[in-house]
């Protein structure tokens, strides 16, 4: 079964060591991120800190944050900011799908409907319901 790319990124590979140096961090201020809430790492069973690609994405981006002059108050405010957008996006497309979803089951009430009124035959014998629908169906084309 092939694994999903978000699946893939958000996998704990990186012992904080790793995680500091592809960083430019200093480990300690790898726990001081975890301690305020802004990394979320992995534990292995031996409770060893692991970073997914996603942490170190996230890392590299409260760095240039932070190296802009944005304190980590406001780094903490424009992460939640960037995680309610991709929930708001995810939700957006979850609606789409669901409105195309809906304008296609009225496209087919709607044909539905047509056929059941071009099958009204009133009495009719089936052979003169067909002739009628034949006839309606050729002179719309």
């Amino acid at each position: 079964m092939a694994r999903s790319e978000g699946e893939g990124r958000d996998k704990p590979l990186y012992m904080i060591s790793v995680a500091a140096e592809l960083t430019g961090m200093h480990p300690q201020t790898l726990r001081v991120y975890e301690q305020k809430g802004l990394v979320t790492p992995g534990r292995s069973r031996g409770n060893t800190r692991l970073y997914s690609q996603s942490d170190i994405d996230r890392l590299n981006l409260i760095s240039k944050l932070t190296d802009e002059g944005i304190n980590l108050a406001g780094v903490i405010r424009i992460l939640d900011m960037r995680e309610r957008e991709l929930e708001l996006e995810r939700e957006l497309e979850t609606l789409r799908a669901r409105v195309r979803s809906l304008e296609e089951e009225v496209r087919e009430y709607h044909v539905q409907e047509k056929i059941t009124a071009l099958a009204r035959y009133d009495g009719a014998n089936p052979e003169q319901v067909m002739h009628r629908l034949l006839l309606n169906g050729s002179s719309k084309e």
